[in-house]
């Protein structure tokens, strides 16, 4: 039996679930406002009605961009232009009719993943002075806390590398606002969704 008339059949079919696989899953880049309880629970929830966004007084939450596949227009944050600043009354979530955003009534539940920092970017692990993202931190010395040491070979210069601590950190994103690297990236960056801590 010739099975070559079948293959560009098969390529479609196999390009078509590749695209839809796309249009359906959302950016890993998608960092999502306090009380949201994991990707698959927030975007069954969401009706993407905008209050969170209405309620957050420093703008820092937006509605996901043309890039976001099928969670544009879902509440999101741009940390590098507005990182999340931890309300304590929580408006974002008070505003939410649908329960998407939930369960948070001081800053130490919120989960919005955790900061990772790039060790090649990061000018502190290479000798230069800059404890920008450590004093960024609402969780200083807890989230984030600053591992001085001589710098490996050099014994003149010390090294002020900041240690994460993904158990504390929220989140927040106020690091990688506040970073003075973005060339040819920023420094650091909050990992979330499927990937933060094995949700």
């Amino acid at each position: 039996m010739n099975f070559s008339k079948y293959v560009p059949y098969a390529a479609a079919a196999l390009f078509g679930v590749q695209a839809v696989s796309l249009i359906v899953r959302p950016t890993d880049e998608i960092v999502r406002p306090p009380g949201a309880q994991g990707e698959r629970d927030f975007s069954s929830r969401c009706v993407k009605c905008g209050r969170c966004v209405q309620a957050c007084p420093y703008a820092a939450i937006v509605p996901a961009g043309q890039n976001a596949g099928s969670a544009v227009g879902s509440p999101t944050l741009d940390l590098r232009n507005q990182a999340c600043r931890l309300c304590r009354d929580f408006p974002c979530i008070e505003a939410c009719p649908t329960d998407a955003l939930r369960d948070v009534s001081a800053i130490e539940d919120v989960d919005m993943g955790y900061a990772v920092v790039n060790e090649d970017l990061c000018i502190a692990l290479q000798g230069m002075r800059c404890e920008v993202c450590y004093r960024a931190c609402p969780l200083i010395d807890r989230a984030i806390t600053i591992d001085y040491r001589l710098r490996e070979g050099d014994s003149i210069h010390s090294v002020f590398a900041p240690i994460i601590d993904q158990d504390q950190c929220v989140g927040c994103g106020l690091c990688v606002e506040r970073c003075v690297v973005d060339e040819p990236e920023v420094a650091i960056k909050v990992v979330c969704g499927e990937d933060a801590r094995g949700a």
